[in-house]
């Protein structure tokens, strides 16, 4: 049987883990006319901003065999709950900021009722925020709680969840795995690529030799060397959709007694900033659109939502155009990650982008013969994906109503994509449903729609149909329900805090959390 080789090109998050992935789809170890490679430069380094994920993480790392109390200790991990938007529906004012929760836990479900026309139908001043009213996880993760207990199994707990961690140390932790798993690693830096008469990769040039394959996959970041430079795949902006196409990191102290265990996104003038609480470190960043703010002012933003004592941290800034190559597998090529395209920090869709497609390619590689067919339909799965995250990437802007240009320009119904634009008009009159998605390319679900709809202050009017609704008694006793379970799980679930420092084997003393506050 003739050798099957695949040529990973890059190493990184995107890198590694196509790697570990591949290896263990499709057991490399037990097949020897099987060969994964990671070609890897030793002179580029990983964006390490993508430090928040989505919850199906928690199935790749499973997956991969990787141990969860392993993972949280090597990448000073964290538990993630969701997301808290502060001050995205309006410019605080008087010093009043208006916030809301995107939980993982989809709303409380029963069989036969479903609760969101009845909060849709309370009176707005008075009912509770929708996460709170469908969700206990609002409650748990803003008392700092986390959504499971030490005892628990791996990767299971009675609240969704996925993590927040070091990209730098995940990508050590995926590259240890897939050496583990079989995969080769070769250090050396790309020079040039051949093509063959058909237009193919024919081989790469390194200053440490040539390097050929069956299939090459393009890890290289945003260069995108193989699937960009050599093969001119077209590049799809989407700024006309979405603004944002700059952004500043840097990496503080933990100064408080417990850690976040949800994703901070506070709203600016011309875009956002991002609070993801490591352990031992908080990560912060600041988003933002350069036709509305200079890199001297997004600096000062950033600078002044540090804090006091943090006016000489040093800032990283990370320029991306937002958007995504129109063909992510041509010919023997197929890029990954970064290489493939990106939108922006928001949701953390970067990490499932990747899961998503390696998944893929796992599953449509053929054992001989040409790619075409499998191309075409990878092709036009990612597009449809990437097209559906703009969609809900957008929703969180257009809805606002903050005041300054940056904000009013989303609003502007000529930056809405047109399925978003139909949808809004339906949901003016109905809450989002799952017969508005399909899920094999989706990210999002229609409860997540849900969330940043009616956190954002969106109205959907029943009025018409109230005397439809009349189960009113019993989704009062289910509302009441889901607050009973809140108040149980405040009392059974640890803070977020302890638990992390129980997994990586931490005492939690008083003393040790205040010597912890003060850095």
């Amino acid at each position: 049987m003739n050798k099957r080789r695949i040529l990973i090109v890059g190493g990184g998050t995107a890198g590694w883990l196509t790697a570990a992935y591949l290896a263990k789809a499709l057991r490399l170890s037990e097949r020897e006319h099987l060969d994964v490679t990671v070609l890897e430069s030793p002179d580029i380094s990983s964006v390490g901003v993508g430090e928040g994920t989505f919850p199906t993480i928690r199935s790749t790392l499973q997956f991969l065999g990787i141990d969860e109390a392993h993972f949280i200790r090597e990448t000073s991990a964290t538990l993630k709950q969701g997301i808290r938007f502060v001050d995205w529906a309006q410019t605080p004012t008087a010093g009043r900021h208006q916030q809301f929760l995107h939980p993982f836990e989809a709303p409380f479900y029963a069989e036969d009722l479903n609760l969101v026309p009845y909060w849709l139908l309370q009176d707005e001043a008075t009912r509770p925020p929708f996460a709170q009213a469908m969700t206990l996880q609002h409650r748990v993760a803003e008392a700092q709680r986390a959504p499971k207990r030490a005892g628990e199994a791996p990767y299971a707990a009675p609240l969704n969840y996925a993590y927040h961690f070091d990209a730098l140390k995940l990508a050590k932790l995926l590259a240890d795995r897939a050496r583990q798993l079989g995969v080769k690693h070769v250090q050396g830096t790309v020079t040039d690529v051949a093509l063959d008469a058909r237009g193919a990769i024919a081989h790469l040039n390194t200053p440490q030799g040539r390097f050929e394959a069956d299939l090459y996959i393009d890890c290289t970041g945003f260069s995108a060397e193989l699937i960009g430079r050599a093969l001119a795949s077209p590049f799809k902006s989407c700024r006309d959709q979405l603004f944002a196409d700059r952004a500043l990191a840097c990496k503080l102290p933990h100064d408080g007694p417990d850690i976040e265990s949800c994703t901070v996104a506070t709203a600016h003038e011309a875009g956002w900033l991002w609070d993801i609480g490591l352990n031992g470190a908080r990560g912060v960043g600041c988003v933002y659109s350069s036709s509305h703010m200079s890199d001297e002012r997004a600096a000062d933003v950033l600078r002044a939502y540090c804090g006091p004592g943090h006016g000489d941290v040093a800032l990283r800034s990370i320029p991306f155009a937002p958007g995504y190559r129109e063909k992510q597998w041509v010919k023997n090529c197929v890029a990954v990650g970064l290489s493939a395209g990106f939108l922006e920090p928001l949701e953390a869709t970067g990490l499932v982008l990747i899961e998503a497609a390696v998944g893929m390619i796992a599953e449509m590689l053929p054992h001989s013969g040409p790619m075409e067919a499998p191309a075409r339909r990878f092709n036009e799965l990612m597009t449809l994906r990437f097209e559906n995250i703009i969609n809900f990437l957008k929703l969180h802007y257009c809805l606002s109503r903050r005041s300054e240009p940056f904000w009013r320009d989303n609003a502007n119904p000529a930056t809405i994509p047109e399925r978003l634009a139909e949808l809004l008009e339906q949901w003016q009159l109905r809450p989002p449903g799952r017969f508005d998605f399909v899920l094999d390319t989706e990210t999002f679900a229609f409860f997540n729609y849900q969330y940043i709809l009616y956190g954002m202050g969106f109205r959907t009017d029943l009025g018409a149909g109230r005397a439809d609704f009349t189960q009113g008694a019993e989704a009062e006793k289910l509302f009441a329900k889901i607050q009973r379970f809140a108040d149980r799980a405040l009392v059974d679930l640890p803070s977020h805090r302890s638990l992390i420092q129980q997994l990586n084997g931490e005492p939690h003393t008083p003393a040790r959390a205040a010597a912890r506050a003060r850095g």
